[in-house]
């Protein structure tokens, strides 16, 4: 039963982190900027986390050794978010976030390039999946194509939050910060960026109807809180890989809401292409298994042998 519930709430929290176009982009249609509806949606955020950290007695004290690591971590995840939110006015928000789907392979090659982690031919697979699910979003049905100025966006996005989640695995320091307090400091630090942009000469563009703070409050509720909530309450329930694998569903839920909550055209060649990617995350996070599979099939049809039976003793 515990299990069946670890499952729920891995959906459940893909879902709702998909969930971010949907509140999103009706808030680009009424006049904000994707730049004040992060600042809104990080601002929100931190008292709704302080509530939850004073509900478990988590203190707020951060060591002196952790402040660094922390704003790094939050400026990561800020023009991750930006990145991904700005890339919504030049392509199909549900696109979007499935071509952020590829984040987890980045994780991969950085791990294997950087801190030498050792990688099986599921990878190699997995990229060749990945870059043909890329090259049928980019070159939709229809004559059309893909914003390149989007795309960049997403990578830059899923880039970054590949950063944000190896830092996270490898930062010794980072590891015994209580979740919630870690994406309190930030949600802090990452508002910063926010307020930066608006120094520059970016607009604050305010709520003008009261339906924008609706979608401001779910924006930092849903795709945040509760996302966040499930995630780590799965994990606990089912591990990490099965709960990794349904945030397939991430893209999917986006998807769906992007059609028919938004009315975003969507085409086979697109549906195929996000399938691809999604296809290719879930090699990534089986890795292990997919690798011992080739290589039992690699013991029982050699092909060394095959291609040079002279060499055979």
């Amino acid at each position: 039963m515990e299990k069946l519930k670890g499952y729920i709430l891995a959906a459940l929290a893909a879902a709702a982190y998909g969930t971010n176009p949907a509140f999103a982009v009706p808030l680009y249609e009424d006049g904000m900027n994707p730049n004040t509806v992060l600042l809104f949606r990080y601002v929100l955020g931190i008292p709704l986390l302080a509530l939850l950290m004073l509900g478990r007695h988590i203190s707020f004290a951060l060591p002196k050794s952790t402040v660094g690591p922390t704003v790094i971590l939050g400026l990561l995840m800020a023009t991750s978010s930006l990145t991904l939110f700005e890339s919504y006015n030049y392509m199909n928000s549900g696109i979007a976030s499935t071509l952020l789907f590829v984040y987890p392979v980045m994780v991969a090659i950085i791990m294997m390039f950087f801190f030498h982690e050792k990688n099986g031919p599921s990878l190699y697979i997995c990229l060749a999946i990945m870059f043909v699910g890329l090259f049928l979003l980019v070159n939709p049905s229809g004559g059309m194509t893909l914003s390149p100025f989007g795309c960049l966006l997403v990578m830059v996005s899923a880039l970054t939050y590949a950063l944000y989640i190896v830092f996270v695995n490898v930062s010794k320091k980072i590891r015994d910060i209580p979740t919630s307090k870690l994406l309190f400091y930030v949600l802090i630090w990452g508002s910063l960026l926010f307020f930066v942009n608006i120094s520059l000469g970016n607009p604050l563009t305010l709520p003008q109807k009261g339906i924008n703070w609706v979608n401001l409050s779910a924006l930092a509720v849903i795709p945040t809180l509760l996302s966040l909530a499930f995630t780590t309450a799965a994990i606990q329930m089912i591990g990490s890989t099965p709960t990794a694998i349904l945030g397939s569903l991430e893209p999917v839920s986006a998807v769906l809401l992007s059609v028919f909550f938004l009315k975003q055209p969507i085409s086979v060649l697109e549906i195929v292409g996000g399938s691809l990617i999604v296809i290719a995350t879930i090699v990534v996070i089986n890795d292990k298994r997919i690798d011992k599979a080739i290589l039992s099939v690699r013991k029982m049809f050699p092909l060394d042998s095959i291609l040079h039976p002279h060499r055979r003793k």
